[in-house]
């Protein structure tokens, strides 16, 4: 493998110590902070390292598919501590960014930065590979939904110059049943984009020719194995993983440098491409050159047509002085998108520790009331409170899907009771936010009952041999952690606390006859502390009730203590020696 791929760099005019040279010069020329990548050897090729375990079964994303090799311009685009979001078209035209490739690679770090903020991925490292792969999706050739006009191929990966990888997907997406071949913008093989693949803008498929699908697999793809892309070595480490050469290592890192120095929007279908792929010679043309045809024949003009609108002729495109309607341009959802409201989401109650029946959900509309597809839709819990969506995560991403409607994760909530807000925004605008607010209740138990059989009794004056043991149960099922309230009551028809007969003790032995912050376990049961008996004898009751309506009373019988034995008389002789009785003293 090595040996193929190294004979395919070799055909490239760009060396690995060529670009690491521009990378340099790019550093000294108003780049501070650029950290030119450790060259393994000079030919270009890079081993698996030691130790480093592969993100895919195949070793890499793009199955080591020829790339972009020409390199951004030397000169930065912007000086230091200027916008890296420049809303126009201004600046060299090499760090321009199609507008909705741009908006891809943001919604991607948006949405990953919040399922997995400590890989830190950071968009423009998306843009790097975007440029060096597909230049930006072929200078972002892209319709309204982010999908590419024609599909983006890599050549056969028949062994022949590059890896050799027999088919895994029959041909469904790049069309050759016999070898794969990497696809789309970002270049993903077809077994790796099996298991990575993506549906970012929410239209219900995966297609690797979209760039929001691909740039959201491609940033998940980076951030694999827990790599944290603010450490250099793992940042290394996940382009590598993409494309297994130390000339693509420097090519890409030259890019992500380049971009953080500043980048602007430009329209879609306008975006400069690059100069030579790795398996082509230097001299090819970023664009095709038109070649000499011959002088048309003429033909006879076109009667215009009427607009349907106004009666007025239509302009013909064929004739001398008219101008063929140019394609509107595609306007990213960011941009369309006007406003954003409840979508239906109900009332949000859950009891503690439980999830939330109903979801909250958003519709994305645009200013004529049209829904809003693709669209990165923030949702955030805020307030004091436990709740979370899944796991710890209190905020996530969600994209909105073809009717414009985005749905929340289910949300958990917490141990903590009371109210909180769940938030909604748009990702990249500042637009009036859906608030949304969820109420969390305390644990319930419906029912209530004794978790034994044995005999509660005890003598006057004396402890209880026995403790008390309850079940608590929601709906038939074990209710867990609800709280209890245990109360020694006057009679069945007076629920008063008692003044006489059994107790409780509190922490300095004194009588309690009513405990408070009792919770069941796991398993719905709770033992109550030891019961001890005053002087009363008689029948007692305890009573036990939990919130959602369980009740149980438990009978407690004091007996009194038995009677002390009465004093027998013995003889005493008298003075006259007859024998009477006295008492025994």
């Amino acid at each position: 493998m090595a040996a193929q791929f190294g004979r395919r760099l070799r055909r490239g005019a760009t060396s690995g110590a060529v670009v690491a040279a521009a990378v340099a010069a790019l550093a000294a020329s108003q780049a501070p902070g650029v950290t030119p990548p450790p060259s393994d050897n000079a030919s270009g090729d890079r081993p698996v390292g030691a130790g480093e375990t592969p993100a895919s079964p195949d070793g890499t994303a793009t199955g080591d598919s020829p790339y972009y090799t020409d390199l951004p311009p030397l000169n930065t685009p912007n000086k230091p501590g200027t916008s890296i979001d420049l809303p126009v078209i201004t600046g060299p035209a090499e760090a321009g960014i199609p507008a909705s490739v741009l908006a891809a690679y943001k919604r991607a770090e948006q949405s990953i930065r919040s399922s997995d903020p400590g890989c830190n991925l950071p968009w423009q490292l998306l843009a790097g590979i975007g440029k060096v792969e597909s230049g930006q999706a072929r200078g972002g050739s892209v319709d309204a939904n982010g999908t590419t006009v024609t599909k983006i191929l890599g050549p056969v990966l028949n062994g022949v110059g590059f890896a050799n990888i027999s088919d895994t997907d029959d041909g469904a997406f790049d069309g050759d049943a016999t070898h794969d071949r990497a696809v789309g913008p970002m270049q993903f093989i077809p077994s790796t984009w099996a298991t990575w693949g993506q549906d970012a803008n929410g239209d219900g498929r995966k297609d690797p020719n979209n760039i929001y699908d691909a740039a959201q697999a491609a940033g998940l793809y980076l951030c694999a194995n827990n790599r944290d892309l603010a450490i250099k070595a793992d940042l290394d480490r996940a382009i590598l993983s993409y494309n297994r050469s130390t000339e693509y290592l420097h090519t890409v890192l030259s890019w992500f440098e380049y971009y953080k120095r500043g980048t602007h929007q430009v329209p879609d279908g306008s975006g400069p491409l690059p100069v030579d792929r790795s398996d082509t010679p230097r001299t090819t043309s970023p664009r095709p050159t038109p070649t000499p045809t011959t002088t048309p024949k003429p033909t006879a003009p076109v009667t215009p047509e009427p607009s349907p609108s106004t009666g007025t002729p239509r302009p013909n495109p064929s004739e001398p002085g008219t101008t063929a309607p140019s394609k509107p341009p595609v306007v990213p959802a960011e941009v369309r998108v006007a406003r954003i409201k409840d979508a239906g989401t109900g009332t949000l109650t859950a009891t503690a520790g439980g999830a939330f029946a109903n979801r909250p959900a958003v519709l994305a509309l645009d200013s004529a009331g049209r829904p809003v597809a693709g669209l990165g839709v923030r949702f955030e819990i805020s307030g004091s409170t436990g709740a979370h969506f899944g796991g710890v995560a209190k905020s996530v991403t969600v994209t909105t899907d073809a009717a414009g409607k985005a749905v929340a994760p289910t949300v958990r909530a917490g141990e903590q009771q009371g109210t909180f807000t769940v938030r909604a925004t748009v990702v990249g605008r500042t637009l009036a936010p859906v608030a949304f607010s969820a109420t969390v209740t305390e644990r319930k138990a419906d029912t209530l009952v004794r978790g034994d059989a044995a005999e509660l009794t005890a003598t006057a004056g004396d402890r209880f041999a026995h403790r008390v043991l309850v079940k608590a149960t929601l709906d038939g099922a074990a209710a867990s952690s609800v709280a209890l309230t245990a109360t020694l009551i006057t009679s069945a028809d007076d629920p008063r606390t008692n003044t006489k007969g059994p107790y409780f003790k509190d922490a300095d032995g004194n009588p309690l006859r009513t405990l408070t912050g009792l919770k069941t376990d796991e398993n719905g049961l709770l033992t109550l502390p030891d019961l001890y008996a005053d002087g009363e004898a008689g029948t007692f009751l305890l009573r036990l009730t939990a919130p959602g309506g369980g009740t149980v009373t438990i009978e407690l019988k004091v007996t009194a203590p038995a009677p002390e034995p009465t004093p027998t008389p013995t003889p005493t002789p008298s003075p006259s020696g007859s024998t009477e009785a006295t008492p025994t003293p």
